[in-house]
């Protein structure tokens, strides 16, 4: 199965390549590279910057290529290295995404016809399904560097942790489901990102009372 991931992490950044190469040469020089939350158009750059995401994608399989022979004793990803690959392709997977939503906003605010695509939303949608499929395999990420919530009390303590983890996996699956309702029902998408910030911020302060709480009980 691992080397399954890494075919379609590497499929999905070559399509990536493949697409922005395919639409580079009918850019105009000047194209739209920034929205505010509003999805309205508050920055441009020159049309190489259409291959920002292949780039950041490509960079994403190199690091997890080579984090793995740098990580310290105690905090290889050996463990769950399954689990760890399965994550690039949920990151690529994203990058890849918001490069086909950006290059269709980006045709749209060039050809100045109708908006046929919300980007905020588009955007917000495609990160909450990320969050969820992210969140799915949370409970499996055991103690490293790289990835899962790297704060100094999870970090010292190995039950503490497992049950954050184990916690924002429940989070980030049930805040991926109530924000894709509230993006695909027309809800604000303010309430949306609150249900964003919530579900990985909550996890943050848990481990901080729940490593004091252990700590006072002297069971850390």
């Amino acid at each position: 199965m691992n080397r399954a991931y890494w075919i379609i992490a590497a499929g999905l950044t070559a399509f990536a390549w493949g697409l922005s190469a395919w639409y580079y040469p009918g850019l105009p020089d000047s194209i739209p590279t920034h929205w505010n939350i509003h999805g309205q158009v508050d920055g441009h750059g020159t049309k190489a910057t259409v291959f920002l995401m292949p780039v950041i994608a490509t960079v994403m399989l190199v690091l997890f290529a080579f984090l793995p022979a740098l990580s310290p004793k105690s905090f290889e990803v050996d463990s769950f290295r399954s689990t760890y690959l399965y994550l690039l392709a949920v990151i690529v997977a994203l990058f890849v995404y918001l490069q086909v939503v950006i290059l269709m906003a980006t045709f749209q605010e060039i050809g100045g016809g109708p908006r046929r695509i919300d980007l905020g939303r588009a955007l917000m949608g495609g990160l909450f399904v990320f969050f969820g499929l992210m969140g799915n395999v949370m409970g499996k990420i055991r103690k490293n560097f790289y990835i899962g919530i790297r704060v100094p009390w999870t970090l010292a303590s190995d039950r503490v942790w497992n049950d954050t983890h184990r916690l924002a996996a429940w989070l980030m699956v049930a805040g991926a489901v109530v924000g894709l309702l509230l993006v695909v029902t027309g809800a604000p998408i303010a309430a949306a990102f609150v249900v964003l910030l919530g579900s990985t911020l909550f996890p943050v302060v848990y481990s901080f009372f729940h490593y004091k709480a252990l700590e006072r009980r002297g069971a850390l």
